[in-house]
């Protein structure tokens, strides 16, 4: 069995069978994947992490698969029917719908009427319809008034069901008939009311081949349809299928056998295949466009978890609100809370003049360099209010839209009331938007990626699967990253490899009752967690200004004594108050693989060690695109087709990427108009973060709808 998976696993993923073994031996060890995937790259031949995840997944399913061709066979053996081409014939199908459509003949049903019909004994009459010179009149023989058979129609009938249930339990006949539907059937869907107004209005009468019909389609149409506003169908060609079904049953039937068997297949296609195979392909066109949505979702999440920190500036949290206010946060360098309050420059209230001595005065006391402003109700209100501020203020300020997608959340969350126990809602909410400025990653992990803004139709696809892939996003970019081991809130440790929520609390705890960490090793002292978590772990934990200047690193504790050999080799030193760079090292070594050897580590561990060494904690966001600072506003009103205007993408979908221009509207970006060269989805050409040269195309300022171009015309 686990040599057919691992051919399956290297075929699909277009890797070596060692590389298969090797993997599943590190998985079924119990190591993690951002541990595998950094960590153990000489011993899976450098798989990166979206492999190993893809891996990791195909192996489970094969497994289960596996599973449950033991079950179906224990099952059918238990019921005396199993046969060696049939026990073969189960071992060799690859999906489970194919396996479950050998088994439906075998699977114990409910009392169906076939069953019903075989109690009452007509079974024989279902095969002797079959014979070529069955006449009607022999069925009579059937009829039983105790088995309440009172008739030859009651027996005819029977007989049918019976039929009707062989053909659909048939596994090929099932497999040709879901085919054809794929191939040749269209999805259609239709308005319950066509005079209700409704987002669904482009489908009220709406066909696409189920073949060629898009991910995101399938997800409006079911969201349609779930919401009550569409009746949704799969339609074909039914005289063709029934033809196909004929052409398989009927040979050389007298003409009495011959309606009868026709009836039967009519039957059994409209009551029992054709429901079961619309299910099927519906189910499996949600799957795919469910895993589509879900892989966009984690780029998406993925590119904004990487946006590159603002360091070293005093921000200015503003959450912007009407009634209830604009709510203020100064945090400082640290993301420490100064001081908040709350302003009123929008409806009802209008105090702007109030609002604006209240902020100018915050900026002259803390030095703020950069306002952090939330894009929600209000922000083009504010933001009027901001421009203004920075124009008036002594020294240089700059501002940022952020997405506050989630704030709401979190700042009504348990976390943040143990996080900040002396702050309101909205003091927490603020004080989010400034660190979201300052550190991203770190302040965005403590929302449910659900939350976050970057997502589509994500209320309605499978959540555990939707969860999974997050939470395996989040993971990878907080330990692509790693973590400040003496600052890294609870929150953010969970994700780190190897770390359970309860071990994150206990490092806090620990760290609280113990001061600052010196160094990995006392990692060990935490409660809970031994020696598996530390291997895991450590790695990715890094100690600033610790006892041992590899704690500032992402090389591994397991690794030290070959970095000690290896910087003795060549005369070189690397401590905490000066040398922290070993320059031109990788330049030294003139047999990577001859020293590996020495070394007794492998040779792509020894190219991380180098490249490392000479770019100590080396940050992976450094090398994507910054925020665009602002320091003036520009209205729905002012774009003109023609524009060109710098922008950054916020979201990217099936069908094109939503860019924001500096107007509280991001505008479209159609996929048709992102690259000149043909591509099959946006992701192709762009990523959320990126920042970006667009064409203002068309404003329509009643809908509020921007319509963007990359393809600039000068």
């Amino acid at each position: 069995m686990a040599e057919k998976i691992y051919s399956v696993l290297a075929d699909e993923l277009d890797i070596k069978l060692w590389q298969v073994e090797a993997t599943v031996k590190l998985i079924d060890e119990g190591n993690t994947i951002p541990f595998i995937a950094r960590y153990r790259k000489d011993v899976t031949g450098s798989l990166n992490d979206e492999v190993l995840r893809k891996f990791d997944e195909r192996l489970t399913y094969l497994r289960n698969l596996e599973a449950r061709k033991e079950q179906i066979i224990s099952s059918i053996e238990e019921q005396g029917k199993l046969t060696e081409d049939l026990r073969n014939a189960i071992n060799k199908q690859t999906t489970m719908v194919s396996l479950e459509d050998l088994y439906l003949p075998y699977r114990p049903k409910r009392r169906t009427r076939a069953i019903i019909a075989k109690e009452r004994d007509l079974e024989p009459l279902s095969k002797e319809l079959f014979s070529s010179d069955f006449k009607l009149s022999d069925a009579d023989k059937y009829i039983n008034i105790e088995k309440e058979v009172l008739s030859r129609e009651d027996a005819i009938n029977g007989a049918s069901d019976i039929i009707a249930e062989n053909i659909s339990d048939n596994a090929t006949y099932r497999d040709y008939i879901r085919k054809y539907t794929f191939n040749n059937g269209n999805i259609t869907s239709a308005a319950k009311d066509k005079e209700k107004d409704s987002v669904y209005e482009m489908y009220y009468d709406f066909t696409e081949p189920v073949k060629k019909i898009a991910g995101h389609r399938i997800l409006a149409i079911n969201r349609g349809e779930k919401e009550k506003f569409l009746t949704v169908k799969v339609e074909v060609d039914e005289s063709a299928i029934l033809a196909y079904l004929e052409k398989q049953l009927i040979k050389g039937l007298s003409s009495d056998g011959e309606n009868v068997i026709k009836s039967s297949i009519a039957d059994s296609y409209k009551r029992l295949i054709a429901p079961a195979i619309e299910r099927d392909i519906r189910n499996d066109l949600t799957e795919t466009a469910e895993d589509g949505a879900i892989m966009i979702f984690g780029k998406n999440l993925h590119q904004l978890l990487m946006q590159p920190p603002i360091t070293g500036q005093v921000v200015l949290g503003w959450d912007p609100g009407f009634r209830t206010g604009c709510k203020i946060a100064v945090v400082d360098e640290t993301g420490k809370v100064l001081e908040t309050t709350v302003v009123y420059p929008t409806e009802p209230q209008n105090k702007i003049a109030e609002t604006k001595k209240t902020i100018l005065k915050l900026i002259d006391k803390y030095n703020v360099t950069l306002i952090s402003l939330g894009n929600g109700t209000a922000s083009r209100e504010s933001e009027k209010v901001v421009v203004d501020i920075i124009k008036e203020a002594k020294h240089k300020v700059s501002y940022v839209i952020v997405n506050e997608a989630g704030a709401s959340v979190y700042s009504a969350s348990k976390l943040a009331t143990e996080e900040f126990p002396n702050l309101d809602v909205g003091g927490r909410s603020s004080a989010s938007m400034a660190r979201r400025l300052q550190d991203p990653l770190a302040e965005l992990v403590k929302i449910d990626p659900k939350s976050i803004g970057v997502g589509q139709y994500q209320h309605d696809m499978n959540q555990k699967k939707l969860n999974e892939s997050l939470t395996g996003v989040v993971e990878d970019c907080v330990n692509s990253v790693g973590v400040d081991l003496n600052t890294a809130s609870a929150s953010l440790l969970e994700y780190i490899s190897g770390i359970s929520k309860t071990i994150a609390k206990n490092i806090v705890k620990y760290r609280e009752e113990n001061g600052r960490f010196k160094n990995r090793k006392e990692l060990l002292k935490v409660d809970k967690l031994g020696p598996k978590a530390f291997l895991q772990c450590a790695g990715f934990l890094r100690i600033m200004d610790g006892d041992n200047p590899l704690d500032h690193t992402s090389v591994h504790p397991e690794s030290y004594d070959a970095v000690s050999k290896l910087l003795s080799t060549y005369k070189l030193v690397l401590d905490n108050d000066k040398n922290k760079t070993v320059v031109g090292l990788r330049l030294m070594i003139k047999d990577y693989k001859k020293t590996a050897e020495e070394l007794s580590i492998g040779e792509i561990t020894l190219k991380d060690i180098v490249d490392e060494l000479e770019k100590p904690g080396r940050d992976p966001r450094d090398e994507m695109p910054k925020p665009i600072l602002k320091t003036d506003v520009l209205e729905l009103s002012d774009l003109k087709p023609g524009m060109i205007l710098k922008g950054t993408v916020r979201n990217v979908i099936d069908f094109g990427a939503f860019v924001d221009i500096g107007v509280h509207q991001d505008g479209l970006v159609h996929i048709s108009q992102i690259s000149d060269r043909y591509i099959k989805h946006p992701l192709e050409a762009v990523s959320v973060g990126d920042i970006v040269d667009v064409q203002v195309m068309n404003v329509d300022p009643v809908k509020k709808r921007i319509q963007l171009t990359m393809k600039i015309k000068k």
